[in-house]
């Protein structure tokens, strides 16, 4: 168990994906430019298997954007989405209504 704090101190963000191309030589994993409101960042993400990337771009979805970089796969990531895990894959978290990016998810 957490407390509030700890559960503060991510910092969780609204983003738009610009971008999506699958990773070259893996099953799962996507590449994503989003945009967190200001800044464009490069994510990777294992959603190949339920995504295509033709229906990413201009999918609002959160992420957490302060994370150390990590380089998966050869490619670098600057945060993580958040995905449900469901016997059918991972889903997205997004949005009912419309948010501006960068807002933050508590």
């Amino acid at each position: 168990m957490i407390d509030i704090d700890q559960f503060m101190e991510i910092e969780l963000r609204t983003a738009t994906i610009v971008t999506a191309e699958r990773v070259p030589e893996t099953d799962r994993l996507m590449r994503l430019e989003v945009d967190t409101g200001g800044e464009t960042r490069q994510l990777v993400a294992g959603i190949a298997g339920s995504y295509k990337a033709d229906e990413l771009p201009g999918m609002k979805i959160t992420v957490v954007v302060n994370l150390q970089p990590a380089t998966i796969r050869g490619v670098e990531s600057n945060g993580m989405v958040l995905a449900a895990n469901t016997d059918d894959g991972p889903v997205l978290v997004t949005f009912a209504k419309d948010v501006p990016n960068g807002a933050r998810v508590r």
